[in-house]
């Protein structure tokens, strides 16, 4: 699809890590204490080696908490441990927030690029940050996730614009060295810098040519903090 519209540009922003803050220690044991399973937040843990199929789609939030639980999950256990989810990923980062408010004031072009399940979508879709955002990309309802080229691709078709007229924003490097491989402003994001002056800086180059194919063709890469499959 011709992408018509290419002298408007967007800001595109990740979610979790982003927009949200961490989830605390706190939050991480009252979900291990509903499910049962202690150290959820390590990389190693069924939470995070089914993630990338839960955010993708692939799997019902009854499938999913079953195989984190390690035993079957019923509808309304797997409802309430969405809730707790969704609860430890609704901490906002104010920081970012303002800054957000600012682009929208400024009359900017904002957009949302998140890996999310579904049911978190729906729990965090009425938040106050969320009416900053004129579109609104979510891994579940794409069944894609990144950092595959192909919810960028979507993307960039969906806002009409070429990759040169984005500037994305996001927490992880495997997403950021794919997005700079289709030609995308990535700014890799870090909650100890001044988000204002990151996004006024030029754009950074393209990755080496090695990693960009490697992570466009969704190769596996190991981040610090994230899980050896897939990142988010």
């Amino acid at each position: 699809m011709a992408r018509t519209n290419s002298s408007r540009r967007w800001y595109l922003f990740d979610y979790g890590n982003v927009i949200s803050t961490p989830p605390t220690r706190e939050d991480w044991e009252v979900l291990a204490e509903a499910t049962g399973v202690p150290s959820l937040q390590e990389s190693t843990s069924p939470y995070w080696q089914h993630r990338y199929a839960y955010d993708a789609g692939a799997l019902t939030s009854d499938e999913y908490w079953s195989l984190v639980c390690g035993e079957r999950t019923g509808p309304s256990r797997a409802a309430w441990l969405d809730v707790l989810d969704g609860n430890q990923w609704s901490h906002p980062n104010l920081d970012t927030l303002d800054v957000l408010e600012d682009l929208d004031a400024q009359g900017e072009h904002l957009a949302l690029l998140s890996n999310m399940p579904a049911a978190m979508v729906s729990q965090l879709g009425d938040a106050a940050w969320a009416r900053l955002f004129e579109q609104r990309f979510f891994s579940s309802s794409l069944r894609l996730v990144k950092p595959s080229a192909a919810i960028f691709e979507h993307v960039l078709t969906a806002l009409s614009v070429e990759p040169g007229l984005v500037t994305f924003v996001d927490d992880a490097p495997a997403n950021i060295a794919t997005a700079r491989s289709l030609g995308i402003d990535a700014r890799l994001f870090d909650a100890s810098l001044d988000l204002s002056r990151m996004l006024a800086r030029k754009p950074a180059g393209p990755p080496r040519s090695a990693e960009a194919a490697g992570v466009a063709a969704g190769m596996t890469v190991t981040a610090p903090g994230v899980g050896p499959s897939r990142q988010e």
